[in-house]
């Protein structure tokens, strides 16, 4: 009898102590491979550099990449605790697209009933965007912003045409900017959202992998 095959890795790429730590307090038993989370450090260099180095590894070679944390939400009408699911990832050096969108969803939705997620394209920036710059950002199309997720992408499908996707919780929106009263309840809101979001990212990487069996 053939042994099956080993699903590829799963490497879920972060950039902040508290977003590594909600995704360490996450429910792991759904896990249809070996997963490993990387806190890469904040900005899209620190992105780059960490991505690029643990792709490196044979172990790891051949994994499939989710960025994931918080994110700043662009369109009016967004909330604390909504997701984004990212289309497609851009910056000042390209666009990749994200593959089992629709599936994302779909978990998303279904482990997380009542929360409201959305779909379209997801820009970097090097800096935290405030004020006009969400208007600017958003007349390109862009529904949320942050500072890693392109960057991780990009590092990832360069290094190998793998399955790549970016989800994202918003932390601060338009009319809840973190400036203002009430960031502490949006960051745990956030926090508490990105802490159950791994039984969706895993039934994404098992789906994601099918094809390539």
């Amino acid at each position: 009898m053939s042994t099956p095959p080993v699903p590829a890795p799963l490497l879920i790429a972060c950039a902040l102590g508290i977003e590594h730590l909600a995704l360490r307090m996450g429910d792991r038993s759904g896990a249809g491979g070996p997963v490993t989370v990387l806190r890469t450090g904040m900005g899209p260099r620190a992105a780059e550099r960490s991505v690029t180095r643990v792709l490196a590894d044979p172990v790891l070679g051949g994994a499939v990449v989710l960025a994931t944390g918080f994110c700043a939400g662009l369109a009016p009408g967004m909330h604390p605790g909504d997701l984004v699911v990212a289309e497609e990832t851009r910056d000042p050096r390209g666009t990749v697209p994200c593959v089992g969108t629709e599936l994302l969803v779909k978990e998303l939705v279904r482990t997380l009933p009542g929360r409201t997620v959305h779909t379209g394209p997801l820009t970097g920036s090097d800096h935290v965007v405030r004020g006009h710059e969400r208007a600017d950002l958003l007349a390109t199309g862009a529904i949320a912003v942050d500072m890693e997720s392109a960057a991780t992408l990009l590092s990832a499908v360069r290094a190998d045409g793998r399955p790549v996707a970016a989800v994202r919780v918003v932390v601060d929106a338009p009319e809840h900017e973190l400036v203002r009263i009430g960031t502490v309840r949006g960051g745990i809101s956030a926090f508490r959202v990105l802490r159950s979001v791994l039984p969706a990212f895993f039934e994404w990487h098992r789906n994601v992998l099918l094809p390539r069996r």
